[in-house]
């Protein structure tokens, strides 16, 4: 492993592990990497977070006794908390490390921001009482005509779902759709008051029938969580904007400048629906079958070419097992294919791939299939 890029960590995932053996921090390190591998795409891969500086480097600290290790695995993250907090429960997925049963279990995930924030106030709080003892009378006026300024918009709720949104929402020609309560109030913060929030991955009808009435802009966080609510949104409304904040970052974090030039970015909707319209591919009938089967459940199924299994084994190990693995026709697998699963399947001549999701950085290779779930038909 080379070395890892500075990180402004945010915050600091923190686990204990119980091995049934003698292992070493390498074996430790090579399971945390190993079996977390593939399961929600590169944009959550440990390898690709610690190149670009999202994660930094990951602690090992153990001690074996009486044939059994102990120890702990430190991780210092950049991400939001939602990509934090899958990280988190990845790790406790790791179930075994080299040849030997191990338990991972969560102790804390650490906000270490907590402590400057503490340093910050008590400085703010020294800085203001010295500003009120020197400042002039001028000072208290404009203070007085801003805080007026943000008491006028107010926050209110709208429709059946009692929706947070901005004051007046239903007189407005043009709304911008966000994803919670902390997103509007940033919004309304930076004098953006047309915002109403969704509450929840669910689409209110609420926000159905504003989409159709006015001209919508859906402004969402860059993350994972933005990802799934834009495609629901797709399917069910007629907004006709998209912006999102950048990559990791979510909407309630941006600064006022940072907003405006989101808002400014934003694309039509059409061409990313006519994007994602993928055709449907007809397969045998026993690859649909094992596809549904395997939906949620993170495992992977190995198929031969006459579409009978030749075994069944967990996501984070299907890499392995496949370059260990001859005359494979297909791969149905609940996860995201990889560029690495596409390479190994492409030496191997595996046939299909099939899986949740494809990553977007994936090259399509000639000699394999790749396809998604929602892509096939009996």
């Amino acid at each position: 492993m080379g070395p890892s890029q500075t990180v402004t960590v945010k915050y600091v995932i923190r686990a204990k592990f119980e091995i049934d053996g003698v292992v070493e921090k390498p074996d430790v390190i090579g399971a945390v990497f190993g079996q977390t591998e593939g399961l929600f795409g590169p944009e959550l891969d440990l390898r690709e977070l610690q190149k670009s500086g999202r994660i930094g480097r990951i602690e090992i600290n153990l001690q074996s006794k009486q044939d059994k290790t102990t120890g702990t695995i430190t991780i210092p993250t950049s991400l939001d908390r939602v990509s934090t907090a899958i990280l988190a429960a990845s790790i406790e997925s790791i179930n075994r490390v080299g040849p030997c049963n191990s338990k991972v279990t969560l102790e804390k995930v650490e906000d270490i921001r907590d402590a400057r924030r503490k340093l910050i106030v008590d400085r703010a709080k020294e800085i203001l009482h010295k500003w009120k003892i020197e400042s002039m009378p001028s000072t208290e006026e404009v203070f007085r005509e801003v805080s007026e300024t943000l008491r006028t918009a107010k926050v209110e709720e709208y429709g059946k779902e009692k929706l947070t949104a901005g004051p007046g929402i239903e007189n407005v020609k043009e709304i911008i759709v966000v994803e919670g309560r902390a997103d509007v109030l940033n919004l309304l913060r930076c004098g953006i008051l047309n915002v109403i929030a969704l509450e929840g991955a669910k689409i209110p009808e609420a926000i159905i029938k504003l989409c159709k009435e006015k001209e919508a802009t859906a402004f969402l966080d860059g993350d994972r969580g933005g990802d799934l609510i834009l495609k629901e949104l797709m399917q069910v409304t007629n907004a006709k904007y998209i912006a999102r904040a950048p990559r990791g970052v979510e909407v309630e974090e941006l600064n006022c400048k940072e907003i405006i030039t989101a808002l400014d970015r934003k694309v039509p909707m059409e061409p990313i629906k006519l994007r994602k319209e993928r055709r449907r591919v007809l397969v045998p009938k026993q690859i649909v079958a094992v596809a549904k089967e395997l939906e949620g459940t993170l495992e992977a199924v190995l198929l031969n070419k006459k579409m009978e299994k030749m075994e069944s084994l967990p996501v984070s190990e299907l890499a392995e097992k496949l370059q260990q693995t001859e005359d494979i026709d297909t791969v149905v697998f609940d996860g995201v294919i990889t560029q690495r699963l596409v390479d190994v399947a492409n030496q191997k001549k595996v046939k299909y791939l099939v899986a949740a999701r494809i990553s977007d950085v994936v090259k399509q290779p000639l000699n394999v299939h790749l396809i998604t779930f929602s892509d096939i038909q009996g």
